[in-house]
Parts: structure tokens; C-alpha cells; sequence
């Protein structure tokens, strides 16, 4: 691309995301002179054209390969089922294009490792999702532990449960192309689970407000064997029920779950739970009371009170939220590919980076070694 121009954007997968959010916010006039959609692709026949149509993109593919020959394509954005992130964000960097990655960026340690020797080795930019270091709240939590607000941190706990979220999205109760999106890939191996898919956003800002895990253990399994998706039934080999336990050095540790149900709260516990010798942080408040932060007169105006972390008020205050963008699902999203988008245009580098989304990789790919062992892993990355 030439400096000043728009960074011409290709979207991977046609699925649930990229209907929700991707698509939607990409497509906004006020993004004309920075970034636009130029092409979109979807193994699915009629997908990609039938959402080109809905979003008018010029160029529909069914093949990766198509988009990536694409010389208007100049950095991709991969919203497409997790274990074929790493094949696909690998062939995007030998063809030359910038990427973000989705959640998670690869299933294995190894994978991240290659495709950040890569994208060095050719001077290319990778954003990896989720960039809750991002936001307000979690900096000033951050903040607010190395000042001592609670003493001394002993414990913390983390993380998300799947319910029936993927089998009741508006996305895949309808009849058409874009109203059918099988959600089966959710509950199967690799990449399934809610690890990869959802606890992933509350070890970013765990390992983001706490540093680097030294080492893990935990417990693994399925507990729900069987789903349904359009009358069917849907049968998985990931686990959806799993408890880690992980060690931060000098006595901290955290507990971060990723289960078939049951929340310790009604949002998840995105930004965690922090036990100190003087007090706690959970969620949004200190000592049961709310705690300030940058913006959150801003979030508190919202609906909802600015009272969830990582969802409604506090959503508005990532960078790029503003305007129409704050009426889009998938927000958090939108903004991690806007930071990919900064820092090849304008050389801004993003604090949402490989490095630490390979370490949360390294935690989930061990809690499941160690449930499988029965062993606690040390882990050999850092960021």
C-alpha cells in the first residue's frame, strides 16, 4: 500500500463474528480514509457473496488462497474457527499480508512461535485478540496493585463459562446463508472449548494486570457430551469443563476456569477477582465500592450503568469506539483490528501483542498437559 492511502482489508470467515461485528463496524463510512473491506471469504458456497451483498464489498471468495492473491488485500483480519487460525495467519504472512488474529491465535505454543518468527523475519504486523490491556479498568486495577490499594495480592480468580451461548446466537436460528452458521466447531478438537474461546479474554488481562504464570496444573473434562444445532444433535471431543490452577512465583496464585456453566457472576469474570492482605478488587469495585478510572463517567452513562466489565458502558471507552461504532456488537473486536490497522499505516505499535497472546496460549495448552499428566507444567514463555 502506499502511505496515506486506505488499508485494504480482507475478512477470513463469513461466520457468527464477522456477521455480528467485524463486517458492520469495517464498513462504516467514517473508516473510508483509513481502512476498507475489499474482499471477503468463506468455504461455505454463497456465504461470502451473500455477505459481500449485505456489506458491499467488491470481491467474494470461497478459497484463501483466492483472497490472498488479491492485490488489494493488505492485511487480513482471521475470524474463522480457531484450529485453522495458525495454517491460515502462516500462508497470509508468506503471502505478504499484515493479520489479526481472532481469539485465540493458534491451539499450541509452537504454532504462535512460528508465526512470530515469521511475520518478524518478513516485517510484518500481527495483532492477536483479545487486547484487554486495552482498557481503562484493567490498567487501573493494574495501577491500583502496584500501589498497594489492597496490600499484599495472595489469590485471584478468573474466567468464563460457555452455557448455550454459541447454540442460541441470532446467526444460527434462521433459515438463509447468513442465519445457518453451524456452530459445531465450538465443542470439537482443535481449538474448541471455552478456554480457547472464552476464557482466553479474562487470562489476558489476568497475566496483563499480574505479569507472567511461572507454571500450571488444573482439571479437565467434558461435561456435556451432547449439543443440538438445528434439530441435531452436535457431538464434541473438547473439553468444556476445566479448573486451572496457576503460579505466579513468591505464594501468588489464580484460579481461572473455563466450564459448561456457571459464572461467579452475571458478566463472567472477564477482569478477575484480586484478594490482597488489606482489601479485594472485583470486577469494577474496591472494597465493594466503584473505583475510578479514565472515561468511566463515560461508561456509566451507557444503559447498563457501565456496571459489567468488558461488555455495554465500557466498551465506549476503547479507542476507536466512537460515533455509530458504539451502536455495533463486537466492539472489542473492531477495536483490535483497528490497532493492526494504526500500526501499518501509521507505525503505531500495539500493546495487543503475539508475544502475550502466546503466553496465555502456553497456560491453556499446559492446563490441559497437566490434567492430562497429573503433573504441574512450568511454562517456558514470557511477554
Amino acid at each position: 500500500m502506499t502511505r496515506g492511502q486506505a488499508l485494504g482489508l480482507g475478512v477470513v470467515g463469513a461466520g457468527s463474528v464477522s456477521l455480528k461485528g467485524i463486517l458492520p463496524h469495517l464498513t462504516q463510512a467514517d473508516l473510508a480514509d483509513r481502512a476498507r473491506v475489499v474482499a471477503v471469504c468463506d468455504p461455505v458456497e454463497g456465504r461470502a457473496a451473500a455477505a459481500a451483498r449485505r456489506f458491499s464489498v467488491e470481491c467474494a471468495y470461497e478459497t484463501l488462497d483466492a483472497l490472498l492473491a488479491d492485490p488489494a488485500v493488505d492485511a487480513i483480519t482471521i475470524a474463522s474457527p480457531i484450529g485453522v487460525h495458525y495454517e491460515q495467519g502462516r500462508r497470509a504472512l508468506l503471502a505478504g499480508k499484515h493479520v489479526h488474529f481472532n481469539k485465540t491465535m493458534t491451539v499450541t505454543t509452537a504454532e504462535a512461535d512460528d508465526l512470530i518468527d515469521l511475520a518478524a523475519d518478513r516485517d510484518l504486523r500481527i495483532v492477536a485478540s483479545p487486547g484487554e490491556m486495552l482498557r481503562p479498568y484493567n490498567q487501573r486495577i493494574k495501577t491500583m496493585i502496584a500501589e498497594g490499594r489492597i496490600g499484599r495480592v495472595c489469590w485471584a480468580i478468573c474466567g468464563a463459562a460457555f452455557e448455550t451461548y454459541h447454540e442460541s446466537e441470532a446467526v444460527r436460528g434462521g433459515d438463509d446463508i447468513l442465519s445457518t452458521v453451524d456452530p459445531s466447531w465450538y465443542f470439537s478438537k482443535p481449538g474448541g472449548g471455552p478456554l480457547y474461546d472464552m476464557t482466553v479474554y479474562a487470562l489476558h488481562a489476568l497475566t496483563g494486570i499480574l505479569g507472567p504464570v511461572r507454571r500450571v496444573t488444573g482439571l479437565s473434562g467434558i461435561r456435556i457430551p451432547e449439543r443440538s444445532f438445528h434439530g441435531q444433535i452436535v457431538r464434541g471431543d473438547a473439553d468444556d469443563n476445566t479448573v486451572v490452577l496457576l503460579d505466579f512465583g513468591e505464594g501468588l496464585f489464580a484460579v481461572a476456569y473455563g466450564t459448561a456453566a456457571g459464572s461467579l457472576t452475571s458478566w463472567d469474570d472477564w477482569s478477575g477477582r484480586y484478594f490482597g492482605t488489606e482489601g479485594r478488587i472485583d470486577g469494577l469495585l474496591l472494597d465493594g465500592e466503584p473505583f475510578e478510572f479514565p472515561g468511566c463517567e463515560l461508561a456509566r452513562s451507557h444503559p447498563d450503568g457501565g456496571t459489567r466489565p468488558g461488555r455495554g458502558g465500557n466498551e465506549w471507552l476503547l479507542p476507536h469506539v466512537t460515533g455509530v461504532h458504539r451502536d455495533i456488537d463486537e466492539q472489542h473486536v473492531f477495536e483490535d483490528i483497528m490497532q493492526l490497522v494504526d500500526w501499518v499505516r501509521d507505525d503505531i505499535a500495539s500493546p495487543v501483542t503475539a508475544e502475550h497472546a502466546r503466553h496465555v496460549i502456553d497456560i491453556i495448552e499446559a492446563a490441559y498437559r497437566a490434567a492430562a499428566t497429573g503433573a504441574a507444567q512450568p511454562l517456558s514463555t514470557s511477554f
